[in-house]
């Protein structure tokens, strides 16, 4: 038998910004990024997509990217600023992303010009996702607007649309050519939204970072009652977390370990049978409090840290449990959502659970009674303090 056979790397770099009033005229941190990555081959377009809530959150918005591309000429503005459906709905409903795409064929965009995305993590996925299949990949810029994107979704590489009714089912790993966190941004948002970026916070600090699952704990008072100097903190050193991870060994999970989806596979399943009625980091936040407690029945996790971690979820101001989360029989939703979560990673199931608070390890296998038994303790514990 005879072969060829190749073997190449291909390096990918990106850089996270922290900024204030991003489209202010003396804010010249996009145009610089811009000019630094400019080169004489053709004239560089940037063609933006916004999320159409937070255009309506923040008046004037238009104006001032279009006033900004009239003087900084790092790439020439495309006149038209698309706007999008925010929230899941983005990534459920096909023609947003055929219409992206129709407006990049329209343009001319090339693989040399940028689309940018401003809205909260469904938009980026979807923009991200149109980016990276039109010739093959054009330059994304990312400018999260929530606290879950700017602090996990928005700085990771990955990117899709939901089909078939499952989430992300169509999807690629390409990282942006860079991210701009404006804090300035995250004002507009309604404390639901503020809190739930919070539960990713809560989900890398249980997993790999005590220190920081400490300082969670010291300023959860803080964070709850909008103080932008702890939420900034929270966003800069939870994005970090995500980055170092991402650079540590399989950033395009070519196997199964998915530690960074702690309290997600359940999450997953639950945002999708309330139509994403609950918010992902609502869904994400109740997952982890079934992870944490499901370690502790297993016999991994101590009962007083498993109770740190569930007295900081519910300190932010989250549920711990839900109806769908409950294991009654063998069709049960949750059972059913481990089995989608097993085919998305390819075959084997890897569940991330917790040894101590900053240290997670991987199972491949759920025991469905020690399930069970986690979803009633978190049941019995919330209609205690909640008896109405």
């Amino acid at each position: 038998m005879e072969y060829l056979q190749q073997t190449f790397s291909v390096k990918f770099e990106y850089k996270v910004f922290f900024t204030s009033g991003l489209f202010e005229l003396s804010n010249t941190c996009i145009d610089d990024f811009l000019l630094d990555n400019a080169t004489s081959e053709s004239v560089k377009k940037i063609l933006f997509v916004i999320d159409q809530d937070v255009m309506k959150a923040t008046p004037g918005l238009a104006d001032k990217i279009r006033r900004y591309f009239s003087i900084h000429t790092g790439a020439q503005l495309i006149p038209d600023l698309i706007l999008v459906p925010g929230g899941e709905g983005v990534k459920n409903n096909e023609d947003n992303f055929h219409n992206l795409l129709d407006t990049i064929n329209k343009y001319g965009i090339d693989r040399h010009s940028y689309v940018a995305a401003i809205g909260g993590g469904s938009v980026l996925d979807m923009a991200g996702y149109a980016a990276a299949i039109a010739h093959r990949g054009i330059k994304h810029i990312r400018i999260p607007t929530t606290v879950l994107a700017q602090d996990d979704s928005g700085v990771g590489v990955k990117n899709g649309i939901n089909f078939f009714g499952k989430k992300n089912f169509l999807g690629t790993f390409a990282p942006p050519v860079a991210v701009f966190n404006d804090d300035r941004f995250l004002l507009t948002l309604g404390d639901r939204d503020w809190r739930s970026g919070i539960a990713e916070a809560i989900k890398v600090s249980l997993i790999k970072d005590p220190e920081f699952f400490e300082w969670l704990e010291q300023n959860a008072g803080a964070l709850t009652n909008r103080d932008m100097d702890a939420m900034r903190y929270m966003i800069k050193r939870c994005a970090e977390l995500h980055l170092n991870h991402i650079a540590s060994g399989d950033p395009f999970e070519k196997g199964s370990s998915r530690p960074l989806d702690f309290g997600h596979w359940s999450a997953h399943k639950l945002e999708q049978l309330t139509n994403f009625a609950v918010l992902h980091g609502e869904a994400v936040a109740m997952g982890i409090a079934l992870d944490t407690v499901y370690s502790n029945l297993a016999g991994h996790l101590s009962t007083e840290e498993t109770k740190r971690a569930i007295a900081l979820i519910k300190k932010i101001g989250f549920e711990i449990t839900h109806p769908l989360l409950e294991v009654s029989s063998a069709d049960s939703p949750i059972l059913v959502g481990l089995n989608e979560f097993r085919e998305h990673l390819g075959g084997q199931l890897t569940i991330m659970l917790l040894k101590k608070i900053g240290e997670g390890f991987e199972v491949h296998d759920i025991d469905s009674s020690i399930l069970k038994n986690a979803g009633e303790a978190l049941k019995n514990h919330y209609a205690a303090l909640n008896p109405a």
